[in-house]
């Protein structure tokens, strides 16, 4: 077991309860990721469902939660021979943080493909890109510590006071320990990136406020890229749209949230 997979366990307490340890890991400078808060959500949900991998799920994020002891509470819609659909809620201190919708089936090892396209945006190798400074201690960003990110140089402008005026982030993502992506690694990596609109030259904390996202298929082993962009940053508001490409060359995930943008 890896410690991801360790922070992110649900122990079954009964049908609907599982009881999770939010581990203060993957904080983002006080908040948790709501990547990594996905991925708990989802080892219960799955454990929960007959089928093997959760292939959408649509989260709203009604309050950010802190680390320490919680529970989900799964709730099973329906099940059939190829969906099974539940509701997921993270409870915190008898308080709702996270409610979920969520979608499993069981994907096979081989896609049968009848058409796919490519990525509209070719990234520089591992090696051609950069690595953000690791933050200061007093920052209380520990999520970077958890995975390795190399990103595309035009799309970190804004580190100098240089942002492209674009909502756009690309990255090369895996994790700091040796894993394999697996479904529960795309649930992080599809919140992984900075907020796009730091690229449009806007800063500070962007809490997510909906966020749905889709398992295509199963990633190789390997480094995952990352490409991320916005249609619309106004009033206080912004869409984040992420696609997750395998070292396949597969799109193995897709992602839309809505977010509010940053404060301060």
């Amino acid at each position: 077991m890896t410690k991801f997979d360790e922070a992110t366990q649900a122990i079954r307490v009964d049908e609907t309860t599982y009881d999770v340890c939010l581990d203060p890991g993957y904080s983002i400078g006080g908040p948790l990721n709501g990547g990594y808060l996905m991925a708990v959500l989802l080892r219960a949900v799955v454990d929960a469902s007959p089928h093997e991998h959760p292939v959408s799920t649509t989260t709203q994020f009604l309050k950010a939660p802190t680390p320490g002891p919680a529970r989900v509470i799964v709730q099973q819609l329906k099940a059939g021979r190829t969906a099974a659909f539940t509701r997921a809620t993270l409870v915190k201190d008898d308080v709702a943080h996270l409610e979920a919708l969520v979608t499993t089936a069981t994907l096979p090892a081989e896609q049968d493909v009848v058409y796919t396209g490519g990525p509209e945006h070719l990234m520089p190798p591992p090696d051609d890109c950069v690595r953000l400074p690791d933050p200061k201690p007093e920052s209380g960003m520990t999520l970077n510590a958890q995975m390795e990110m190399r990103f595309d140089p035009p799309t970190i402008g804004w580190l100098k006071g240089e942002p492209t005026g674009r909502p756009e982030a690309r990255a090369h993502f895996r994790m700091t320990e040796p894993q394999d992506p697996d479904p529960f690694v795309l649930a992080l990596a599809v919140d992984a990136l900075p907020p796009v609109v730091f690229s449009a030259g806007l800063r500070g904390w962007a809490p997510t406020v909906d966020l749905t996202w889709h398992l295509r298929a199963l990633p190789a082993p390997g480094w995952l890229t990352l490409l991320g962009g916005g249609r619309l940053i106004a009033d206080g508001w912004f869409d984040e749209e992420v696609e997750v490409w395998d070292s396949a060359g597969r799109l193995v995930a897709q992602s839309r949230q809505l977010a509010r943008v940053g404060r301060g």
